[in-house]
């Protein structure tokens, strides 16, 4: 994999530019090297299936619906320069190399399934196959992002309006800003562009609501304090780094008016996965009567799968994104350090699940949608 660019953070913003983009002209995929943000922006070149699969289990890229993407571009990448039929022979084996990168994010299967389904029809130039139906994946997936994050953008406005209401039956002057908690990083770099929960953010921002957003550190790869920090900061939207403990203390404070998490798999039932942590955040949401919404597209439900706790495979993690830690020295260089004494052992699941009965709504491209068996069966027959 080649750095295409670097760019210093301390010089000003990084360009905007898409987590992973097809180059036409000159036939390149180029993702965001995620593992080097906050401190660099890099785009790194992914020329082969094995950068492919690198960059998604080295989690250069990493959320649910990114995953899925560049995993649909892993499949023509592997293809691209074969005659059809060693093209076609070696598909199988190439979509089972990418679909073992990352067990519990259902996007990834998903992209993989429907790439596998363009390239049945196709009867000649498998490559331009795959890519016509990554490329397909990329745009559908910045629509979904920006379309929810507007479903949810509404539902913010409607809790900011009512707590303004509240606050003058009280004889109270008008209320700041609205508080909203998040947990990992559900934003932009989570997916093609705009995001899951951030997107939600990224919309209320447009719409003129003074918007401040309680971000989890979310151990032990930081996601939050090095990425969603991270985006925030580019987008001007005013935040607060708080280790992952704070947020029940803020919420019983009454400092937090709403949680927006994102979902790497949510089941028939209702039942969401997310980074670790997720679950506390919502069981102290649920005691604090603060409504707890989960931002995703529609592609990360699993309508296979009805109770979370059982069937979603929960993957773990290297011991040492526990055992230590990275991070900027004050002579500017990045540094890797041990936290645990040597030989301690460590678990490191990287996902739990959160039941239906704790999530206030599902924020999908479709709209608002009860975490309950019988909408999110309605949702389903809708798509068929």
């Amino acid at each position: 994999m080649d750095s295409i660019e670097g760019v210093d953070q301390a010089n000003g913003p990084a360009p905007h530019t898409l987590t992973i983009r097809y180059d036409a002209e000159a036939d390149r995929v180029l993702i965001v090297d995620q593992t080097r943000l906050p401190h660099d922006y890099v785009e790194v070149e992914l020329k082969t299936l094995a950068d492919a699969c690198y960059a998604i289990s080295a989690m250069q890229v990493r959320g649910a619906p990114l995953i899925g993407v560049t995993a649909a571009f892993g499949v023509y990448l592997s293809l691209r320069g074969k005659e059809d039929i060693t093209a076609r022979n070696s598909v199988s084996q190439t979509v089972e190399a990418l679909a073992a990168t990352r067990p519990t994010a259902i996007n990834l299967r998903w992209a993989l399934t429907e790439v596998e389904a363009s390239l049945a029809r196709c009867d000649s130039d498998l490559a331009a196959a795959a890519l016509n139906a990554a490329l397909e994946l990329h745009a559908q997936d910045i629509e979904a992002c920006a379309l929810l994050g507007e479903h949810g953008a509404q539902r913010l406005q409607e809790l900011w309006e009512a707590k303004c209401e509240r606050a003058a039956q009280a004889g109270l002057s008008k209320p700041e800003r609205l508080n909203i908690l998040t947990h990992c990083n559900a934003g932009s770099l989570a997916t093609v562009d705009w995001g899951t929960a951030l997107a939600v953010i990224y919309k209320a921002q447009a719409r003129g609501i003074p918007l401040h957003v309680w971000v989890d550190e979310t151990r032990p790869r930081n996601q939050g304090a090095s990425l969603t920090c991270w985006e925030l900061g580019q987008r001007g939207v005013a935040h607060t780094l708080i280790v992952d403990n704070a947020g029940g203390h803020l919420m019983q404070q009454g400092y937090v008016d709403c949680c927006v998490v994102g979902s790497d798999r949510t089941t028939l039932r209702g039942d969401v996965c997310n980074k670790i942590g997720t679950y506390l955040k919502a069981l102290a949401a649920a005691d604090n009567g603060i409504p707890f919404y989960v931002a995703l597209p529609v592609s990360s439900i699993d309508f296979t799968l009805r109770d979370g706790l059982v069937e979603i495979p929960i993957e773990e993690r290297e011991a040492e994104e526990v055992s230590h830690i990275s991070g900027l020295d004050d002579q500017g260089i990045i540094r890797r350090v041990r936290l645990a004494p040597t030989g301690t052992v460590v678990s490191n699941y990287g996902f739990d699940v959160t039941p239906a009965r704790l999530v206030s709504g599902l924020i999908t491209e479709r709209g608002i949608i009860a975490a309950h068996e019988a909408a999110l069966t309605k949702l389903r027959d809708s798509l068929s």
